[in-house]
């Protein structure tokens, strides 16, 4: 579907346009108004020949052209009919501010309707039940709520939440939109399509995302659109993880719900997690910043961050947050500290953090120097100033505050690192010199741990396009709806045929069998149930180890045989580290999900989750960044282990369970040595297909 008609209407018409004050309709025309919408409107009301000044006509059928944008306030129930006349019409797109539909049970087959009335004209519809659109940088408000119109900025919003996105438009904290989407109940338009639209359009930085579903796959396309255009995007997911209709069954279902996948997924694609609103909006606003290519910054990730303050209060909470979240504070080089001595007053000590007292407040020349050279240490790329700026200053003290702001900006200018300021209490942030600051190229941020925050976030590196297609690909390969059970020895067998290592074993018939098959398989030998209505062996006991005589295999036989199922004998694998692997395609995207494995696994809850397709490199990085890795790389003396081995195993079990349309794979564990890696335990899940599958809310373009 084609949204720039939509986003950048030249006329637009206002459907239940009217006059009464408490109404969608008339708000909705006082908007535009307000904004300076410099198109033609046009109310649709059988009632009224003129609205607001505006030229009213009786339907969209009498409009005397096919407007660009349809804004609908009418009851619900007329909605329906509304879409399929706009559409016919040959009208670009429409905003339904309605409500009475999917977001109440008896709603639901009226928004069917209303989307199978918009795809027959491939028709964009955003809502219903949204607050709308808000284009600053086109004058244009397809809108229903309160609006008070500001100059434009480089943030655009998407929001599931009107609420959201009203609060966010009413904020005083420097921050100035580019564009506003609240989105309602996406029966047509996803939040996927506008991140795809917005990516291109000029003039916008950053985007935020605030979201209580997925978006599915056509995420990963917006997503990679975002990185294609250098947009960077902050994400707000709201809702609990939901694990998998088989959570009691898999560890992964608890370990890696389908928050914590999609967390990765947005981290995959350069994506900052926000933590609430506050953050998710002080993030896309930090991110939207452009400032002059001098070498370190954004993106740089290797170095670390300067703070300067005049308070010692403001540096110990500086210090202590970054060191919560992370955040590097490099001591300053000998030739740093010796040019910061030359203009600090003797009460300052030249550190990091930078103390350098009220004695020097409002000296612009000695903070523009100071901040020139603590961006210029070779182990700094970002220097994050504390400034506060009390309400309504006048006079003197107003002129000292300014002081402050101007040195600031002129050492930014200079400076090699990134600058970036941050008030300590968010309400402290001006909002006035807030947008002084962000013209100047440099971030403004309310509150101290959230500047900290995005300070953090500006190092984050950027995503690669392509791989985020890769991915898109994938998660659209997997169709289906719950699945069924593999027993183990079928899930190895599976697996064997993969060219997946597991260990060697026979099911067996009867007592005889099984002591047969401790001698074949070397003397040593595991026995267990297999069956597919068997996930969990161990808490049933239905596992036996370490077996290595006739007496004890015949016992083992005949506990397990007493439990029902069959019966499958094992050779004892060789010691090694246990590892968690596990291959999920019910989520937003595929995902490995690789930890620390065995019966500890969901309390360690030391898990990488790594978007697929994933190759072995990428696979071992993951390794490597667990909190157990020194267990597989040589810590306290230990032998490393054949950490190759284990990551070829686990790419090949994502590339699997992709290849095979499967919903599960579940390795647990995965036994690692110095001679290789083999998975001991198996579990897989077969999809089942959909044969008519009911789409009834988003349509991705």
């Amino acid at each position: 579907m084609d949204l720039g008609r939509l986003f950048r209407p030249r006329s637009i018409a206002v459907l239940g346009a009217t006059e009464r004050p408490d109404s969608y309709g008339a708000q909705a025309l006082l908007n535009l108004e307000a904004i300076g919408y410099p198109g033609s409107v046009w109310g649709v009301n059988p009632r009224r020949t003129e609205v607001l000044g505006r030229p009213c006509v009786p339907s969209v059928a009498d409009l005397p052209e096919a407007v660009d944008a349809v804004i609908v306030a009418i009851p619900a129930q007329g909605v329906p009919t509304a879409i399929e006349e706009a559409g016919a019409r040959g009208c670009g797109g429409a905003v339904v501010i309605s409500a009475g539909f999917a977001e109440v049970p008896e709603g639901v087959p009226l928004q069917r309707e209303l989307v199978a009335a918009a795809l027959a004209h491939d028709f964009p519809v955003c809502g219903p039940n949204c607050n709308g659109i808000v284009a600053m940088r086109a004058r244009t408000a397809l809108w229903g709520d309160a609006l008070a119109p500001r100059e434009p900025g480089a943030v655009a919003l998407i929001s599931q939440s009107g609420n959201v996105a009203v609060n966010a438009l009413a904020t005083r904290r420097g921050l100035r939109f580019h564009t506003v989407v609240a989105s309602g109940n996406q029966a047509v338009l996803s939040a996927a399509d506008y991140l795809s639209y917005l990516a291109g359009e000029d003039g916008l930085g950053a985007i935020a995302l605030y979201l209580e579903d997925d978006g599915g796959p056509g995420l990963c396309d917006g997503l990679a659109a975002c990185a294609e255009s250098g947009v960077r995007v902050a994400v707000l997911k709201v809702g609990s993880s939901r694990a998998g209709a088989y959570a009691a069954a898999a560890h992964s279902g608890a370990l890696a719900g389908d928050q914590r996948i999609f967390r990765a997924l947005i981290e995959e694609a350069g994506g900052i997690w926000a933590d609430d609103v506050h953050e998710l909006l002080e993030l896309a606003k930090t991110l939207a910043v452009s400032s002059p290519a001098r070498g370190r910054g954004v993106g740089a990730g290797a170095g670390g961050l300067a703070i300067m303050t005049c308070s010692g209060g403001d540096s110990a909470q500086g210090a202590d947050e970054a060191e919560r979240i992370g955040l590097d504070l490099p001591p300053f080089a000998p030739a740093t500290c010796a040019r910061l001595r030359e203009v600090l007053p003797s009460a300052a000590t030249a550190a990091n953090p930078l103390d350098y007292t009220a004695m020097i407040w409002g000296d612009t020349d000695v903070l523009s120097e100071l901040v020139q050279a603590s961006g210029a240490d070779p182990a700094i790329d970002r220097v994050l100033v504390f400034y506060d700026q009390p309400p309504d200053l006048t006079g003197p003290i107003k002129s000292s505050w300014d002081a402050v702001r101007d040195g600031i900006v002129a050492g930014a200018a200079l400076s090699p690192a990134r600058t970036i300021v941050s008030s300590t209490l968010p309400e402290l942030l001006d909002d006035e010199a807030a947008w002084l600051f962000i013209k100047a190229g440099i971030p403004a941020v309310a509150g101290l741990r959230t500047g900290l925050r995005c300070a953090a976030a500006l190092g984050a590196a950027p995503a690669d396009p392509d791989r985020l297609r890769e991915i898109a690909a994938a998660a659209r390969t997997q169709t289906g709806a719950g699945g069924e059970w593999l027993s183990e020895h079928d899930a190895k067998e599976l697996l064997r045929a993969a060219g997946v290592s597991v260990t060697d074993g026979h099911l067996v018939d009867g007592e005889d069998d099984a002591v047969k098959a401790l001698a074949e398989l070397g003397g040593n030998v595991a026995a267990k149930l297999s069956d597919a209505a068997v996930q969990h062996k161990s808490e049933l006991g239905a596992v036996c180890l370490a077996l290595r005589d006739e007496a004890d295999v015949r016992a083992a036989y005949r506990r397990l045989a007493k439990l029902g199922g069959n019966v499958l004998v094992e050779r004892m694998a060789a010691p090694g580290v246990e590892l968690f692997v596990a291959a999920r395609t019910d989520a937003v995207v595929p995902a490995l999900v690789i930890g620390l494995g065995g019966v500890w696994t969901e309390m360690l809850d030391d898990v990488a989750i790594v978007p697929l397709p994933a190759d072995a490199a990428r696979v071992e990085r993951a390794l490597r960044s667990l909190r157990g890795a020194p267990l597989l790389t040589g810590g306290r003396g230990r032998a490393p282990v054949d950490l190759g081995a284990a990551a070829r195993l686990a790419a090949r079990v994502g590339e699997l369970v992709i290849e095979d349309g499967l919903e599960l794979i579940e390795l647990n564990p995965v036994l690692v040595s110095p001679d290789g890696a083999v998975a001991v335990d198996a579990t897989v899940r077969r999809r089942v297909a959909i044969t008519n599958p009911i789409g009834a809310t988003a349509c991705t373009t």
